[in-house]
């Protein structure tokens, strides 16, 4: 793996969104959208082992000071109506940030899928210029989480929010009392006006003694698409589905069940193999999943029953094929 030419393995990535693109078995997330989300990734971190490619910290321990070497990534994923499909990834390189290293992924992703998507999704991390204004010249739009109390964009809409709601959304749990408001141009270096989209958002929680809990959270998005676009129910979908690269089918069961952090050989090579593999596999096995079994089947397991199942035919395969040990 660390001698694997990685554009080899992006090159089947390609092939898979492009087979499955042919095969109609790809719906657009929300009204006629799909998004891509893009998202940070700490892959792995030590304290001995580090190589030429490591990203490096001071950890303050009772002890003292400790360097700590790690490796991050960014990872893309391609957010479908009931489905996931990731696209890419790129190994941070030492000296540069997460979002350095996104728009060198994001400039390849425009090239190679450009008409896979037609809107941004990320972390507010990557509410950036740089970041939004690349995404604007190719013709897509942005969306990102707003949180940073010092921004002016934030305080200017801020003082637009003192009014009632300008609608309630009805999510699946939730009661979304929202707030839409759009031409913004206090973002200093943003090249398009920007839209402010305010969720307060109202939840049931059970707990385990039977007591229901309400619970009330806050959301905020910067947004580049236009009202006339998307409506608010749109970006609410939109702004919540960038979980779905850390919840559901993403990080979490890259790493949990395909181990993909695992790290096997440390180089930023084999590193970065290992996770393009694991997206690969990622995506073939959801597409057997979601095309070949049928829902009857589906209904009441888990995907990791049907992986099991595979696992375990493997073994038995593997068992039956190997000579009897001499007695």
């Amino acid at each position: 793996m660390a001698a694997v030419e990685c554009e080899g393995l992006r090159l089947v990535l390609r092939s898979v969104y492009a087979r499955r693109k042919r095969g109609k078995s790809l719906k657009p997330f929300v009204a006629d959208w799909v998004a891509l989300v893009i998202d940070g990734h700490e892959s792995s971190a030590s304290y001995r082992r580090c190589c030429p490619d490591c990203l490096t910290r001071i950890i303050h321990t009772e002890e003292g000071d400790r360097t700590q070497y790690y490796h991050r990534l960014a990872d893309a994923a391609l957010l479908f109506e009931g489905d996931r499909l990731q696209i890419d990834c790129e190994m941070q390189r030492p000296g540069e940030d997460e979002v350095a290293c996104a728009i060198r992924l994001l400039e390849r992703i425009l090239f190679h899928y450009p008409r896979a998507f037609q809107v941004v999704v990320a972390d507010g991390l990557y509410l950036r210029s740089d970041f939004f204004n690349l995404v604007a010249r190719h013709g897509k739009y942005a969306v990102a989480v707003l949180k940073d109390e010092r921004r002016d964009l934030l305080k200017d809409a801020r003082g637009l929010f003192d009014g009632p709601a300008h609608r309630v959304v009805h999510r699946p749990g939730a009661r979304c009392e929202c707030w839409d408001v759009d031409g913004f141009t206090s973002w200093a270096g943003l090249d398009v006006p920007a839209r402010v989209v305010r969720s307060v958002e109202t939840s049931s929680l059970r707990r385990h003694t039977g007591a229901e809990e309400k619970t009330t959270s806050e959301w905020i998005w910067a947004v580049t698409i236009p009202k006339t676009r998307l409506a608010t129910e749109g970006v609410l979908s939109l702004g919540h589905g960038r979980w779905s690269i850390e919840n559901e089918g993403g990080f979490n069961e890259l790493v949990n069940v395909w181990h993909a952090d695992h790290v096997y050989k440390h180089t930023a090579n084999a590193i970065l193999a290992f996770w393009l593999m694991a997206l690969l596999v990622f995506n073939l096995f959801h597409a057997f999943l979601n095309r070949n079994v049928k829902a009857v089947r589906r209904a009441g397991h888990t995907a990791k029953y049907f992986l099991d199942l595979i696992a375990a035919e493997f073994h038995l395969l593997i068992g039956r094929s190997r000579p009897f040990a001499p007695s």
